[in-house]
């Protein structure tokens, strides 16, 4: 099964693929798609969606995985990386994908045993289960592989739960 995780957001949106085959990672890609603060916000959704969309056509994943947004400050930004992470849903939904969402609390439970650990702590334990060589960089799609690995140990009976409706 080949998995994009999604960490949201419109100025930095973090991706990351993995393949999940008998209980063994293979990282297929992982990164951000960016957007400049120069471009109007109409332009810089579009960024997103055609990069979210360049991925699914490159990878072909089975499922689309999203972090859950939290935010208890800024109402601008909450709106401005919903937006983001609506654009990021549409392109998974034209293409017919099943989508997932998870709480960063539980994305951080399954990958540390902790739904309460740092970001050094989450991107620590994404580098070894995934065998990597160093941490993933930038902390967004460190987040995105999370929300995968989180997914790939979701799959079963339990998995529509997750599913977004």
């Amino acid at each position: 099964m080949i998995i994009l995780g999604i960490d949201p957001g419109y100025a930095i949106l973090g991706y990351g693929l993995i393949k999940f085959d008998r209980g063994q990672f293979t990282v297929l890609d992982y990164g951000v798609i960016e957007t400049k603060a120069d471009r109007s916000f109409p332009e810089r959704l579009e960024i997103l969606h055609r990069g979210v969309t360049m991925l699914i056509e490159k990878y072909k994943p089975d499922h689309v995985v999203f972090e859950e947004l939290f935010f208890n400050h800024n109402a601008k930004t909450a709106i401005q990386v919903a937006a983001g992470r609506g654009v990021a849903l549409l392109a998974a939904q034209q293409a017919g994908l099943p989508l997932y969402e998870y709480t960063p609390m539980q994305i951080k439970m399954n990958v540390t045993g902790d739904g309460h650990a740092d970001k050094l702590q989450v991107q620590t334990m994404v580098k070894l289960l995934l065998k990597l060589n160093k941490v993933p960089k930038p902390d967004d799609a460190a987040d995105a592989l999370g929300a995968a690995i989180c997914h790939a140990s979701a799959v079963g009976p339990s998995l529509e739960e997750y599913r977004i409706k």
